[in-house]
Parts: structure tokens; sequence; C-alpha cells
């Protein structure tokens, strides 16, 4: 009796053990840092298909699972950031059947943003950037046609792809949300020759 007793401890042990680890994980995951596998070329030569990187996911206020709530900002997105966010195109999906994008965030609300002779312009100035610099944008879709400037509306924001020939970004399907914006992309952690910090 006394050894089945000892048994049920252990296993009852174990079993909080589990659950409390899964929660901490969870916890962890959900607010803090969260792990992706690049599935595209989209992001190429900056993050290759395969990649697995760390989003810091706290830095731009998580968002509370199954709400619209969001924990505090520390600091909001700045330009040429690459970014985890949910496009405008998932968000009429359920929330566990959501995808994420990672894309370089381009323009900030209530900017006006052109792309002319390959080159990104935000309130009439070119941007100059060692990480864009030796991008061509395309004139596609929508929001990227040749000639026409688009305004950022408030509490959105502009993505393009660094693989500006095949992505599917914001010239077309235009903004998303600021309370759809997940995190961060700061970290390549694998495959091992890959390591290093994403700018």
């Amino acid at each position: 009796m006394e050894k089945k007793l000892k048994q049920k401890s252990i296993w009852r042990e174990w079993g909080e053990a589990f659950v409390v680890a899964l929660a901490l994980a969870v916890f962890v995951r959900t607010f803090f840092f969260q792990i992706y596998q690049i599935p595209t070329s989209s992001m190429v030569p900056t993050l290759m298909p395969g990649d697995k990187i760390f989003a810091n996911r706290i830095v731009y206020g998580p968002a509370i699972p199954f709400t619209s709530s969001h924990l505090p900002v520390f600091k909001n997105p700045n330009r040429l950031d690459v970014v985890v966010f949910v496009p405008p195109e998932e968000k009429t999906k359920p929330w566990l059947g959501r995808k994420q994008f990672i894309k370089r965030l381009i323009g900030l609300p209530g900017e006006h943003v052109l792309i002319k002779d390959g080159s990104i312009y935000i309130d009439g100035k070119r941007i100059v950037d060692p990480r864009i610099h030796w991008i061509k944008y395309s004139n596609v879709g929508k929001y990227g046609q040749e000639g026409k400037e688009i305004v950022v509306p408030e509490g959105k924001y502009f993505f393009l792809g660094d693989n500006t020939d095949n992505s599917q970004d914001g010239r077309f399907w235009g903004y998303a949300d600021r309370s759809d914006i997940m995190g961060k992309a700061i970290f390549i952690w694998w495959p091992p020759k890959r390591i290093s910090t994403i700018k």
C-alpha cells in the first residue's frame, strides 16, 4: 500500500511539473519571445527560406490571446524594422488559423509613401539607408502603382518585402493595423552558418 502511494506521489509530481513547464512555455511564447521558421523567399537575402528566428514580442506590447487588448508598449515600431504581423487578409480567419507575415516596415501612420524609380520616398524625401539601398522596388499592385503616392491611415503601417519581385506585401493588400503587429524579428539562430542579428 505504501509503495503504491509513493508511486502515485511520483507521478503526481511529474504531472504537476509538466503542467507548470507547459504554462511557463506558453506564457514566454505569448508575451516575450517566439520562434518562427521562414517559409518563403519574400525577405531574401535578409531572411532565407528555412531560417529559424527569434522575435521579440514584448517590445511593441504583445496582444492578449483571444482579446483585442495588448500589454503596455515599450516602444513603437520604427521604420525599417523587420516585423512579424497579421495582414488584413488573414483577420477574417479564426484566431488560431491566422498566418503571420514577416516584412520590413516602410510607412508609418500619416506618412505619404511613393515608389519611384525603384526607391522609396516618404513625404517627398528619398529614403537612403544601408539596409535597403540595394533594393530596386517594383511598381506593382493597387498600392504600389507607378506615380501613385499613398497615404498611410492613422493607426496603420505599410510593409514591403526585401525580395521585391517575389513578395506579397503592402503593395497588394494595403496596410496592417497597429493592433496586429506581433513582434520585432531580432535574431537568426538556425542554421548555424546563418546565425546573426536581423537588420
